[in-house]
């Protein structure tokens, strides 16, 4: 009956083989990453039209002690900086 249900519905296979409804850790906001990660915002990007992607930003460690306290606007302007940039791309699990 599984190749069946999977002829019928193939998001089903999908859901299974990717697990994207699962957000794990369980009972985490990560739209609130300071709890999570020291140094660490959440902003989002759009990068096309009805297209919005979540980031966070995450100062290093040397810059650590400059970033305490600092709001949006100061990691918005740090990305700015001559500093290096490292993106991480977490792949397709639909959470951070």
């Amino acid at each position: 009956s599984v190749p069946f249900l999977v002829r019928l519905f193939p998001s089903v296979l999908t859901k299974f083989v990717y697990l994207n409804f699962l957000a794990f850790p369980f009972f985490v906001d990560f739209r609130r990453p300071e709890l999570l990660v020291n140094n660490t915002i959440n902003l989002y990007l759009t990068t096309e039209p009805g297209v919005t992607v979540g980031i966070w930003h995450t100062v290093p460690g040397s810059r650590g002690a400059e970033a305490q306290g600092k709001d949006q606007r100061w990691y918005e302007e740090a990305l700015a900086d001559a500093h290096p940039v490292i993106i991480y791309l977490h792949g397709n699990g639909g959470t951070r």
